[in-house]
């Protein structure tokens, strides 16, 4: 039976991958967090959402996600052998952004989340990606990591997961978002 512990954490240190290691509230692990709680979220608006096209798209971001992980993890010296999000990444969810963004009527309010399960999900989602984007614009400025194609890209998710909180919510069958004031 496997181990899933490796007592290397007791001390309230982790591992990056390379030799350095860091304490647990360090900004890597805390961005590595943020971006772990964008992974499990992403996962449960894809187990839940409602269209053909959504599920595809929420997996490759999950793919994407872990890739990103991995590089943000990396000890410096060892970043550029993990480098695999690039502006073909950012392209690509530019790409979806514009391609939903088609098929619905973009609120010109405020609205609020909770008209349906799958909309609400991504609402959820857009927010916890918002914070890992805070995380992730940390790291960058502070010199932990040099890809900037990161950043974009999560900035572009945050875009995305609204726009699907849109799409999701009319699919599940109501048509205009609960606005934040009521204009009756």
């Amino acid at each position: 039976m496997p181990i899933f512990y490796t007592r290397n954490g007791d001390d309230g240190y982790t591992g990056l991958l390379g030799k350095d290691r860091v304490p647990k509230y360090h900004l890597i692990p805390e961005t590595l967090g943020m971006l772990d709680e964008v992974m499990a979220v992403i996962g449960l608006a894809r187990s839940i959402s409602l269209t053909k096209i959504t599920s595809p798209i929420l997996l490759q971001i999950q793919r994407d996600l872990y890739d990103m992980m991995a590089e943000v993890s990396a000890s410096p010296e060892n970043a550029d052998q993990f480098k695999k999000i690039d502006s073909k990444n950012v392209d690509w969810l530019e790409m979806k952004i514009d391609e939903i963004t088609k098929k619905v009527d973009l609120p010109l309010d405020f609205i609020l989340p909770g008209d349906t399960q799958s909309g609400a999900t991504f609402a959820l989602a857009r927010t916890i990606t918002r914070r890992a984007e805070r995380h992730v614009a940390r790291i960058f400025h502070e010199s932990l990591m040099t890809n900037k194609e990161i950043l974009r890209y999560i900035n572009r998710l945050s875009s995305l997961c609204y726009i699907l909180e849109i799409y999701e919510t009319r699919q599940g069958g109501k048509k205009i978002p609960t606005r934040a004031k009521d204009m009756t």
